[in-house]
């Protein structure tokens, strides 16, 4: 908005001319959702605690959890106004790419919130059922990937990390692939979601490599510099992952341990499903599994628990799934498990921001 604004009076008042800069209005947007949640997070606490809207620990889960029980959660809705709030402010709102993020952000954040309420109806961990929920993350995912293929100018083809020469063309398959990206992002995030600051503090790491993924392919002479996909337009998605390392730094000053909210997964399916939309749509989609390594993992841990559990009567591979309830029941405090996921999550997005020049 204030792009479309001030810009414009450049010509009379040459020092609006800094808002034609990708990274001028990707820092400010950043400082705007960040002053965002500090702001309004006393607010919001508040808020969602006089409404009740507090957590309910599983009994299955670990037993230091069941402190946790009434603490207010929902909180992603503050992430989601400062994310959307501050794109829309600083943002090139002309921008395709802006708009498919965006959908994907407000979408997922309604799927979010619909299972958030459900959960706090029933006064229960179980809000809508797991079929549907997937099922309108797979809808969406095939909504996006559609617009996607239907633009002229975007390509199918995928980059792989270190291998500069291989770059297959998935053609109308890359719908699917879009889908896959997304949705599985999202999921990953949700799993990651289980201890204070645990999701927040590895996506605000991811999105901040994303931020300079987006700038790189956005920009056509560094794009052919590096040797990586340019995709025209997609620099402005430095601005929406801005918001999100923002977003994420201001939300984690309340949720970090002892939380005083959490996001629920009106929080952190839309974060997962924005960090996979912006991996599609800069081009650096395999990428995004070695920049959110940490959301990998965690996903893998419950898939091979839940198949091993299945295959062999029973037997576990860990101790407990997500793998971060493992290590807490190995001993591990709390902080310690957060604070070593962290350290985890800012290696593997330096490792991947080396693939720039490792081709």
């Amino acid at each position: 908005m204030l792009y479309h604004l001030l810009y414009p009076l450049h010509t009379t008042i040459s020092a609006f001319n800094v808002f034609r800069y990708i990274t001028f209005r990707t820092i400010y947007a950043s400082l705007t959702a960040l002053l965002i949640c500090l702001v309004l997070g006393p607010w919001v606490i508040r808020k969602l605690t006089e409404h009740g809207v507090c957590q309910y620990v599983r009994d299955e889960g670990p037993p230091t959890h069941t402190t946790k029980t009434g603490t207010p959660t929902m909180g992603g809705l503050l992430i989601l106004f400062a994310v959307v709030f501050a794109t829309l402010l600083w943002s090139n709102l002309t921008n395709f790419f802006v708009w498919i993020v965006l959908l994907v952000t407000l979408s997922y954040g309604a799927i979010g919130f619909v299972d958030d309420y459900l959960m706090e109806r029933k006064k229960q961990s179980q809000g809508l059922r797991g079929r549907t929920k997937l099922l309108a993350q797979v809808f969406i995912g095939l909504m996006v990937g559609g617009l996607l293929y239907a633009r002229a100018d975007f390509d199918t083809h995928v980059s792989v990390p270190f291998l500069k020469g291989i770059n297959p063309d998935l053609g109308w398959g890359y719908i699917l692939f879009v889908a896959l990206v997304i949705v599985g992002t999202s999921n990953a995030v949700n799993l990651t979601d289980g201890l204070d600051g645990l999701a927040i503090g590895p996506v605000t790491v991811a999105a901040a490599a994303y931020v300079v993924l987006s700038y790189v392919a956005g920009h056509v002479k560094i794009a052919d510099y590096l040797q990586i996909q340019y995709v025209a337009g997609s620099g402005e998605l430095a601005v929406f992952c801005g918001t999100l390392v923002g977003a994420g730094m201001g939300f984690l000053w309340y949720n970090t341990y002892p939380a005083q909210v959490f996001m629920g997964d009106v929080g952190s399916l839309p974060l997962g499903g924005a960090l996979g939309a912006a991996a599609v749509m800069t081009k650096h989609e395999i990428l995004l599994a070695l920049v959110g390594g940490i959301f990998v993992i965690e996903a893998l841990s419950v898939i091979f628990q839940v198949g091993f559990f299945k295959v062999f009567n029973g037997r576990r591979i860990f101790r407990m799934a997500p793998i971060h309830h493992h290590f807490e029941l190995k001993g591990w405090a709390e902080p310690k498990v957060i604070v070593r996921f962290w350290i985890i999550a800012i290696f593997l997005a330096l490792l991947s921001l080396s693939t720039l020049k490792l081709r």
